[in-house]
């Protein structure tokens, strides 16, 4: 039988405020008065919360309690939804996926992540369930091996602020999001603020997001938000952030595009009418002079062949993955300027 070692005495990161109602709560209590609910109801979800830890053992375990009964999706299979995923450090230093752990009962599972391995110190980092929340989480080694917490890392967070695309809808593991991909490529924490349908570039989530020293703001709503909602709230979001943290650089990134607006013209005008008016909104504050602003075109998020969604919205894991590629290029050279 393992031994039992409970999460939160490990490293967590992905986590922005330590005053959470629950353990892996992604916004601190006080929010729940001041969000919608449907906002804090999905700030309950474990995306981008990792647990990273030490051991020597030939075998990792978890046993976690979720606090949700639907265990999946139509959109998102049970291993992403609600369940957790393992990487590893390799001897290059780079984390390498390894194993999951899927959810089979409401509201307690526990799975073997991975056994056979040979024995030895490694460092891994086990990803959160994507659309469930975690009321207890517990990693288990095999008796005679330990585990210990990993070192604390310095460097500030990517912080992104979305829709159910940035909470990675239709991922298939908690680690496919281009969120938690990009944090694995640059080596750097994440921190996960996307809300399913409702990323709406809301000013309580502005105030929330400069409580949080982060390397860059990354704004990606435009999914969840029509052309004159953009044009009303893109620039009092941005304000409102450099008001705060005026030396924090902002990514603007455009919406996806549909992958069947080829035909569906309606879907095509959405795309065309939010992106005109948040490239106005972006203009106006260069013309502002508003420093550290920089923005990201949507159309080629997901490649151009039509294989990037699950439904046309969502990305598969090849769309994060594609997306990932693209905000990349986009984040590195803004990266390179910030001093932490």
């Amino acid at each position: 039988m393992p031994i039992w070692r409970n999460a939160r005495e490990l490293t967590i990161e992905g986590q922005g405020w330590t005053h959470t109602k629950s353990p892996y709560d992604r916004l601190p209590a006080k929010a729940e008065a001041l969000v919608r609910p449907e906002v804090w109801n999905l700030s309950r979800h474990g995306s981008g919360i990792q647990v990273r830890f030490r051991t020597n053992a030939k075998a990792i375990h978890a046993k976690w309690s979720v606090g949700n009964k639907a265990l999946a999706a139509a959109n998102t299979p049970g291993i992403g939804h609600s369940g957790l995923d393992l990487y590893v450090r390799d001897s290059a230093g780079k984390l390498r996926w390894l194993g999951f752990g899927a959810p089979d009962t409401f509201p307690e599972s526990t799975r073997a992540l991975i056994s056979g391995m040979p024995e030895g110190w490694r460092d891994y980092t086990l990803y959160l369930p994507l659309f469930n929340s975690v009321q207890s989480l517990e990693i288990g080694v095999p008796e005679g091996s330990q585990i210990e917490a990993a070192d604390r890392r310095t460097a500030l967070p990517i912080v992104f602020y979305g829709t159910s695309i940035t909470h990675a809808a239709g991922a298939s593991r908690a680690g496919m999001s281009h969120v938690s991909i990009l944090g694995r490529r640059f080596d750097r924490p994440v921190m996960n603020l996307g809300f399913s349908g409702n990323g709406r570039m809301e000013i309580e989530i502005a105030k929330r997001l400069t409580e949080l020293e982060a390397a860059v703001y990354v704004i990606d709503c435009l999914p969840n938000i029509v052309a004159a909602q953009v044009t009303e709230r893109t620039e009092p979001l941005v304000k409102e952030l450099k008001r705060v943290r005026p030396d924090t650089p902002i990514l603007l990134v455009e919406d996806r595009t549909y992958q069947d607006a080829f035909l569906v013209e309606t879907k095509r005008k959405r795309n065309l009418e939010s992106r005109a008016a948040f490239k106005a909104a972006y203009n106006r504050l260069r013309k502002e002079n508003v420093k550290g602003l920089y923005y990201l075109e949507g159309e080629d998020l997901l490649g151009s062949d039509g294989e990037g969604t699950v439904d046309s919205s969502h990305p598969t894991d090849l769309g994060y993955v594609r997306q990932a590629d693209v905000f990349e290029k986009a984040l590195k050279p803004i990266l390179k300027k910030v001093k932490n």
